[in-house]
């Protein structure tokens, strides 16, 4: 080898390399390199292309992160997809959570016999932020197919026979009513 040329700014994401061998030929090479975000990711564009139509497609966001490794790509760090990164990046480029029913808004009750987070809080009698709240904190049992997916809640009929109430501390006020 007589010369080595580097050239890391010709194409975003990538090194230009030539090697000048002694024996007077020459060879360009470009590699691929880690950068700190998708922003100076060589494939960008091509892999939010790819997201977008696997995503058209009805895929999950782990589905789509096993196709994406299986076609090679991988994150702007140069680590394969996971479900997670395949999420975040949806939603940096505004692409929608694929639905379970296509674009029509979720029923009260799924075919299952399970209640959307609308229905369970209309069974309740509570709002559907207590739904979740209570979903968090293991008071009621729920499942989601994947992570922006709807939740498919399970009640006991005894809760939908008799709807709890609110969940509301109610404090006495200290002033007395005169």
């Amino acid at each position: 080898m007589s010369e080595v040329v580097l050239d890391q700014k010709r194409e975003r994401g990538l090194v230009w390399m030539r090697v000048a061998w002694q024996t007077g030929a020459s060879s360009e090479h470009t590699l691929r390199r880690n950068v700190r975000g998708y922003a100076q990711c060589a494939d960008t564009a091509l892999l939010r292309r790819r997201l977008a139509e696997l995503n058209r497609a009805g895929m999950m966001d782990r589905e789509v992160a096993a196709a994406l490794n299986a076609e090679g790509l991988r994150t702007a760090h140069g680590a394969p997809f996971t479900g997670n990164n395949v999420h975040c990046l949806r939603k940096r480029w505004g692409i929608a959570t694929v639905k379970t029913d296509g674009v029509a808004p979720n029923p009260e009750r799924w075919p299952d016999g399970s209640y959307s987070v609308q229905g369970a809080a209309a069974a309740l009698g509570v709002a559907p932020q207590t739904v979740f709240k209570r979903l968090r904190q293991g008071r009621l049992a729920g499942r989601q197919r994947a992570k922006g997916q709807p939740w498919q809640v399970m009640l006991p009929e005894m809760k939908v026979a008799a709807p709890v109430t609110q969940d509301r501390r109610i404090r006495r006020s200290r002033r007395e009513a005169s």
